[in-house]
């Protein structure tokens, strides 16, 4: 079997992973450079790729190989413009983690290695999952990402890691069952009309009546939900995220949870159009009700990390309903969501667990005043709490205007009323910024240090992308929206997607 890009893009973080775990133990520090220079390269792999799609379109990378011959399963990879930029958040994502939590995972139940082992076992199955195209693959990877952050969840972190973990666990391995049992659905449809086969190019073309159609949609939608997470499917994510360590909270909802908004694109738009057109209106009002939901509870939370993982709740509203607006224009906006959410909260979760190391507590009363004894710390805080709210100039604001204008354009009053989740978003991030950062010194805070180099250095590219992409997104949306358009071709909806403005000093 030859070696395509995209297996060797997947095989090199497993092999990574290995080399890690290869390293005694007594080495910590030798493993963690052994995994960051696997990261590292996998990144440079990953530019190369995308900048080869971007050239050349997505022909250069699929690849088809026998895999399970009775059930049509194949081995096969290949890249949309969903895809791709999904594959570039998670390797950039990666080695951005092992830098901010060097340090981390000394007090896990487990060896440091094993820590950053498990991160490039988890890059590697995400990656698979963003670049499967055949629907039996996806479903295999889809459930083993499950296994290594349910390691990085209950091994390293809070006191109750172990009841987040199973619990993050439990919901999971419901949700895949669902699918699971549409997943043997589509074999016996395929069976039926000739040769078996999972390739999602061949599932596309079967004659599926309606009322299976719309069975098959509602378990891999569940199993969507649950992942994205959507209300009322919602409730482990939470637990989760308090209890992880910062950078498994990033991998957790920056990468792992975009499975669900991706797979609602490949999967639920792609195989069942009319499904998904039928869905549409209880979808919506689920994405509302998760907006509005997240918002209201993160203004109340006490706890930091529950805090930020409340306000991604209200973030994934926004990109379900984006989605399920069933227009380009919405469509393309929760793509490039997805993006830039990864990077916003990411600098928001990594910010807030150096602020927790620091004082060790991640209870809101226990600080004040840490503006005036680490600045920088306050400031890059500030920073990504206004880049998560959506702040014009911002990379957030121009996915989040996308996807609220694309709604508008089909559902105008559940349009108008998201537009109060950018009210409660002000309110949230500005209330957490006032109770943390200003105000007196409050005991304890006063010999707080400000950010190291380190620390800087893997928050540093995320910085620059979420103002860069804030003023100039037009590349990233350049590559989404050829995916966008053929998606709603499918679907039966033909606007195009939105050119983005190109000033002469651009061009």
């Amino acid at each position: 079997m030859n070696i395509g890009w995209l297996t060797l893009l997947l095989l090199l973080p497993f092999v990574g992973a290995l080399a890690t775990m290869l390293v005694p133990k007594a080495k910590a520090l030798l493993a963690k450079q052994v995994a960051l220079g696997f990261s590292l390269v996998t990144l440079v792999l990953t530019a190369i790729i995308a900048i080869g799609y971007q050239r050349n379109g997505a022909e250069d990378y699929a690849e088809t190989h026998a895999w399970i011959e009775p059930f049509g399963a194949h081995f096969a990879l290949g890249l949309d413009g969903v895809g791709v930029v999904l594959v570039v958040l998670t390797a950039l994502l990666t080695p951005i983690v092992m830098i901010a939590s060097w340090n981390d995972a000394q007090d896990g139940r487990w060896s440091e290695k094993s820590f950053f082992a498990w991160i490039l076992g988890l890059e590697a199955l995400s990656l698979g999952v963003f670049a499967a195209t055949d629907v039996f693959l996806f479903y295999v990877l889809f459930e083993a990402t499950l296994i290594p952050m349910y390691f990085l969840i209950g091994g390293f972190g809070g006191a109750q890691r172990s009841y987040a973990a199973v619990k993050f666990l439990l919901y999971s391995l419901l949700g895949g069952l669902l699918m699971l049992a549409s997943v043997v659905g589509l074999y016996v449809l395929s069976a039926r009309a000739g040769d078996p086969s999972y390739l999602l190019t061949d599932l596309m073309q079967l004659d599926i009546s309606q009322n299976t159609e719309r069975w098959l949609f509602l378990g891999f939608f569940f199993a969507f939900a649950v992942k994205a997470p959507m209300v009322p499917f919602h409730t482990w994510l939470p637990d989760a995220a308090a209890e992880a360590t910062p950078g498994t909270s990033v991998l957790l909802v920056g990468i792992l949870d975009k499975i669900g908004t991706f797979g609602m694109i490949r999967f639920c738009l792609s195989l069942f159009p009319n499904a998904s057109e039928w869905a549409t209106p209880v979808v919506l009002v689920l994405a509302l009700i998760s907006i509005l939901y997240g918002a209201l509870v993160a203004i109340g939370q006490t706890d930091i990390k529950r805090l930020i993982a409340y306000t991604s709740i209200s973030h994934f509203g926004f990109i379900v309903m984006g989605i399920f607006a069933l227009t380009s224009q919405g469509l393309t906006g929760s793509t490039l969501y997805m993006f830039n959410h990864g990077l916003s909260t990411a600098a928001l979760f990594l910010v807030a667990g150096y602020l927790i190391s620091r004082r060790g507590s991640a209870r809101i009363v226990d600080y004040g005043g840490v503006e005036k004894v680490a600045p920088v710390l306050a400031g890059t805080f500030l920073f990504a709490g206004l880049s998560s709210l959506a702040l014009p100039g911002l990379s957030p604001f121009i996915s989040e205007f996308m996807v609220l204008a694309g709604t508008f354009s089909r559902h105008k009053v559940l349009a108008v009323i998201a537009v109060l989740g950018i009210v409660l978003a002000a309110l949230y991030i500005l209330i957490m910024y006032q109770r943390l950062m200003t105000g007196p010194v409050r005991d304890g805070i006063e010999k707080l240090k400000d950010l190291n180099a380190r620390e800087v250095l893997a928050i540093a590219p995320l910085v620059v992308l979420i103002i860069g992409l804030g003023i100039f997104p037009k590349p990233v949306v350049d590559i989404i929206k050829p995916a966008v358009e053929s998606t709603m071709q499918h679907v039966g909806v033909t606007d195009k997607a939105p050119e983005i403005p190109v000033t002469e000093g651009q061009k």
